[in-house]
């Protein structure tokens, strides 16, 4: 689970909500168009287009608005845009597993759940060259329940995990050529994205990246 540093809300969601009068408050519900789309653009954008618990990469069809918080929440406000996260998972084809915010399915324990928007949340999980997740620490009973309420440890994800790393063992990269490679795939693209699975390589081989 990688940092989200959250930017501004977009301009078009704020003047939306600003239209708001006697006869008329905005929910989340009548979210939807430029508006919603200028939502979610700037959610995948400063997620460095990355699913926000997995890290999978985020794409306009596969990936959905998340409330980290959920609406019914009463201390929610389900249009305070800091609530909001873009996951992964939109329509699901048959037989593939769900996770992620599909799975969580509105779950929220403010003692267990841990917050990609917390500075700390990646070093609460510890990865394996084989795509394994584990809590760094074994009584970290909040990293537990995350893995099992959000699916990190479901097959699929331990395989993209693992194919993710793959390159990374390559033994004919030489020590110069393999620290420029971690680096490279740990920086922000051109584009704006992140490599996936940032936190697994992050983990396995940040030491080794150069400055």
């Amino acid at each position: 689970m990688k940092h989200i540093t959250k930017q501004a809300e977009p301009q078009a969601f704020r003047d939306w909500k600003a239209e708001a009068n006697a006869d008329w408050k905005p929910t989340y519900d009548d979210l939807r168009g430029t508006e919603k789309q200028a939502v979610k653009r700037a959610l995948m954008t400063e997620q460095g287009f990355l699913c926000c618990y997995c890290e999978r990469r985020l794409t306009d069809e596969d990936s959905h608005i998340e409330h980290f918080r959920p609406q019914n929440d009463p201390l929610c406000d389900p249009l305070d845009y800091d609530n909001l996260l873009c996951s992964c998972q939109n329509k699901i084809p048959k037989g593939d597993p769900r996770h992620c915010g599909n799975l969580k399915n509105g779950w929220f324990d403010e003692a267990l759940l841990v917050s990609p928007l917390s500075a700390d949340c990646d070093e609460r999980f510890r990865f394996t060259g084989d795509g394994l997740i584990y809590p760094s620490m074994a009584d970290d009973s909040g990293a537990e329940a995350t893995i099992r309420k959000l699916g990190l440890d479901i097959p699929k994800l331990y395989d993209l995990r693992k194919n993710a790393i793959a390159p990374f063992v390559d033994e004919t990269l030489g020590e110069a050529e393999f620290k420029n490679f971690v680096a490279g795939y740990l920086a922000r693209n051109a584009d704006g994205s992140f490599g996936v699975f940032w936190t697994t390589i992050h983990h396995l081989f940040g030491a080794h990246a150069t400055p």
